[in-house]
């Protein structure tokens, strides 16, 4: 069911928050005790962190440039479209020829110091607020899960980035300095942490009512394992997802009802972007459009299509095949026919929202489904992963999730077992491309399918050559580049 909480930025975030600048983390703040006067009431409070939950709704967040750098990138995804739209840049990551000066990377390094902005500013003021203890603990466990997800996208594009720690003073060099100089990517994975762990201590089991949808302590604890396996912690993974796995979560039956209306924040949902379809609008920017089948009959723009190898990599039998995937010419669980005039013969099923039988009013651009950020299943894929790693029980978790896939359990587990599943299940989730880095295996595996993966240069993506120049040089490059 959809969620209700108020994800609008009001007219008080106006001094805040209109900022959308290359340097906004750097805006000069109002003054803090008016604000701060401003903000003293639950209602207020409450919008200050929506602000930030907003961003991910926002085009240059969760859209075009975030699709085609996590997806397209990778084995799942072509470019699509016409063979003459070129997306601007999207052909160039499809083939792995990009370069820092595609337009891409700078809207993602944008778009999540933006968000990073709106939580340092949340979190300047939360301390000082005078509302009830509980709801300021909660908001800013709430705002550092969320600059935590910002955090985590950068560190795995860019490896190590500026560290914006509060709300810089423009007039202090020291802060113009940190905001141009690159902290490790161990310092950075030490940051998101600390803020994890804040999160998990602040934030309830669970929501009900208006508040459905928003950050819990099973989503800090999801994140933060998914953190540690991304740097090889496998303990660390193995304790979190034990955790997680005793909250109450459990697979949605049917694999294909995730991605449906009736699926959304259901017991499978450990966090998902909100979007609201009910006028007014408030979904997510371009979703949909970008995502959509392209030509006559069609709905869309026609990017980020499903490669054949994807696929042919389904086991038979396997229903995530015909829940991910679109074919031209079929007809789709609204009644929906796919005509085969569109251009390209297969689209992402994730992305697709029903005009008839889904909450819409006609807003194309303001996409009504929820993106799914993190889910049961992935957790149980995590704790199959550690437990191979340190020892422990892969099959029952991973069992679990090939069974609600229509297959039969494996007597024994390995890790490419595991790793096919997180292929099959997670597909155009926004992953396999930095799964197939941390794995080790991205050159060997992208090389096969024709993309000119470069070991010691693309595990990273390239700091945008704009933000090189704004830094003065300050900005280091990424080998290769």
């Amino acid at each position: 069911m959809k969620n209700t909480f108020n994800i609008i930025i009001t007219g008080l975030m106006f001094l805040t928050f209109t900022g959308c600048d290359d340097n906004e983390f750097l805006d000069v703040q109002p003054s803090k005790e008016t604000t701060e006067q401003a903000l003293s009431s639950p209602t207020a409070a409450t919008e200050l962190v929506n602000a930030i939950y907003n961003k991910f709704l926002e085009f240059n967040q969760s859209s075009f440039s975030w699709i085609g750098v996590s997806s397209i990138t990778s084995d799942d995804a072509n470019k699509g479209s016409d063979p003459g739209d070129t997306g601007t840049d999207k052909n160039l990551l499809d083939e792995l020829t990009f370069t820092s000066t595609s337009i891409s990377f700078n809207e993602v390094w944008e778009s999540n110091y933006q968000g990073i902005a709106r939580a340092n500013q949340a979190l300047n003021y939360l301390p000082n607020l005078d509302i009830e203890e509980g709801l300021r603990t909660r908001l800013i466990g709430e705002s550092k899960f969320l600059r935590a997800e910002f955090y985590f996208r950068l560190v795995r594009m860019f490896g190590g980035v500026p560290l914006i720690e509060g709300v810089p003073n423009i007039q202090n060099q020291d802060d113009i300095n940190a905001a141009n100089t690159r902290v490790s990517k161990e310092g950075i994975y030490a940051f998101i942490t600390s803020d994890l762990n804040d999160a998990i201590a602040g934030l309830p089991v669970s929501y009900t009512g208006i508040d459905l949808g928003r950050a819990t302590k099973g989503a800090a604890l999801t994140l933060l394992a998914k953190v540690n396996m991304y740097q090889g912690n496998w303990q660390e993974v193995l304790s979190l997802t034990n955790e997680v796995m005793g909250l109450g979560y459990s697979l949605t039956p049917e694999y294909e009802d995730i991605w449906r209306e009736i699926g959304e924040n259901n017991s499978e949902s450990i966090f998902e972007i909100q979007a609201r379809g009910e006028t007014p609008n408030k979904g997510v920017q371009g979703y949909f459009v970008v995502q959509g089948a392209r030509g006559a009959g069609g709905w869309g723009w026609g990017f980020n299509t499903p490669t054949e190898d994807l696929t042919n990599f389904y086991e038979e039998g396997d229903e995530r095949r015909d829940a991910t995937i679109i074919f031209r010419g079929e007809t789709l669980f609204d009644g929906f026919l796919v005509a085969e005039t569109v251009f390209n013969p297969r689209y992402n099923q994730k992305a697709y929202v029903s005009r008839t039988t889904e909450t819409f009013n006609g807003g194309d651009w303001e996409t009504n489904k929820n993106v799914r950020i993190l889910r049961y299943a992935e957790v149980l894929l995590m704790n199959a992963e550690a437990a191979i790693n340190v020892g422990g029980d892969a099959k029952t978790p991973l069992n679990l999730v090939r069974n609600r896939a229509g297959l039969e359990s494996l007597e024994t587990v390995t890790l490419m077992d595991v790793w096919r599943e997180r292929r099959a299940e997670l597909a155009f989730e926004h992953d396999r491309y930095f799964d197939l880095v941390r794995q080790g295996r991205a050159g060997v595996v992208l090389r096969a399918h024709g993309k000119n993966f470069v070991d010691g240069k693309h595990e990273l993506f390239p700091i945008p050559q704009a933000q090189i120049d704004l830094s003065k040089g300050q900005l280091m490059q990424n080998p290769g580049y």
